[in-house]
């Protein structure tokens, strides 16, 4: 039997930070959105006392602080670092890994043919990235990967599991998807599930006692696939394109906004920069940017209007410097004074892999100098802390920053923030 795995990072962010605040496990912790603005992960404790996701914190902060609930505020660099170190230690245990997401992986086990030598090592793999890494990690595995997901969250939910949940069997199949909710299905979106429930279907199991004519009618081909993994007929293929085809980059400015060009090229600058370091993460490049900043549609108070310009390269690129200085001199083209920017980003496009680039006869750059520039960078950046050396427009201003009064220290990606331990 073909088997598949899903590792699932419990509570990944609030567990990031529970890593470096070990006077914190057991305790309820929510972390918080851009600018601070909504709880976006929540511990199993702060969930018991009834904080729902994506709630705006000015609503809840008399009752977290009431609880003693801790607050951080979104800790990117530090989520990111914490991922790769996780599927790092993923991958030394199953050769075959597709990452989902920040949190999330999932396993290919064909190679694998003894079922107890699966669980034996799927075993190992959650005790070890939890002694190592510190993140607690559950695990499911199943003949699709729809069932697998739901294995995981299995593990995840009943400690007898020991973050380990199977599905290998009709019979094991048939009880899950007895107590597993429609609306909780990987692939059942709200508006299927409000359907669904309409017409009788409160369970997964109760979803694959209809015909497949049925869900095919009612569902199109996306629903279908899913009734059919939840089957256990896999069909939902690994996406062998391991890159993304576009990278965006913003954020929305706190307050009113910003109406100075300075401090938005700034931070547009910083848009540029994260791109292409995103591109060169992927071994990418991009043939076209688009630069956008927007005021605040819910004001009434004051001049609207909506930039984006769309700038293509000669030669598809991920240089930081060609990036940065593209970006900037767009949004010099199309800014209007007197307007407060609520919001502003950039987006690479028309991504292809950075050994398949088609040069240009009349190109001036030094691709070969510019490409080994690129790489000292990256390493005085990787060994010194994001950014220590940057193209000069992104500054050191602060003022487009995001609102993060909760921030804790990136620990393992700036060597000032490294923990100190006194003997």
């Amino acid at each position: 039997m073909k088997l598949f795995g899903l590792a699932d990072c419990n509570n990944f962010y609030c567990s990031c930070e529970r890593v470096f605040h070990p006077d914190l496990r057991g305790k309820p912790v929510v972390v918080l959105s851009n600018n601070d603005g909504c709880v976006v992960a929540r511990s199993e404790e702060s969930k018991r006392l009834g904080i729902k996701m994506g709630v705006p914190f000015y609503q809840v902060k008399d009752l977290l602080e009431k609880n003693g609930v801790a607050v951080f505020s979104s800790n990117y660099n530090l989520y990111g670092d914490m991922s790769r170190r996780v599927m790092s230690m993923l991958s030394s245990f199953f050769p075959q890994i597709y990452v989902y997401s920040i949190d999330e992986a999932f396993l290919d086990l064909s190679e694998f043919d003894d079922v107890e030598y699966i669980a034996e090592l799927s075993r190992k793999a959650v005790k070890s990235i939890n002694k190592g890494v510190g993140i607690p990690v559950s695990l499911g595995v199943a003949p699709t990967k729809t069932l697998a997901k739901m294995a995981s969250v299995y593990a995840k939910k009943h400690k007898g599991y020991e973050g380990v949940c199977f599905i290998d069997t009709d019979e094991k199949r048939e009880k899950a998807l007895k107590l597993f909710p429609i609306k909780d299905v990987w692939g059942i979106g709200r508006k299927h599930s409000k359907k669904l429930e309409y017409h009788g279907v409160e369970t997964a199991w109760d979803f694959v006692q209809k015909s497949e004519g049925w869900v095919r009618r009612e569902m199109s081909i996306t629903g279908l696939r899913t009734w059919k993994e939840l089957c256990g007929e896999s069909c939902i293929e690994m996406d062998d394109e391991t890159y993304k085809k576009s990278i965006c980059t913003s954020r929305s400015f706190a307050g009113h906004g910003l109406n100075k060009i300075e401090d938005v090229e700034e931070a547009v600058a910083n848009f540029a920069s994260r791109c292409s370091k995103k591109l060169r993460e992927q071994h990418t490049v991009c043939n076209t940017i688009v630069v956008f900043a927007y005021t605040n549609r819910f004001r009434d108070d004051g001049q609207q209007t909506y930039i984006n310009e769309i700038v293509s390269f000669d030669v598809p690129t991920n240089d930081v410097q060609e990036i940065v200085s593209k970006s900037v001199n767009a949004l010099r083209k199309a800014w209007k004074s007197g307007c407060y920017y609520k919001k502003a980003g950039v987006i690479a496009c028309d991504i292809c892999e950075d050994n398949a680039i088609q040069g240009n006869l009349f190109d001036t750059v030094n691709r070969d100098k510019q490409a080994a520039l690129s790489k000292i960078v990256d390493e005085i950046n990787m060994r010194n802390g994001l950014d220590t050396v940057r193209v000069a427009v992104q500054g050191y201003n602060n003022n487009w920053h995001i609102k993060n009064e909760y921030i804790s220290k990136q620990y393992t990606t700036n060597i000032k923030d490294i923990i100190i331990v006194k003997a």
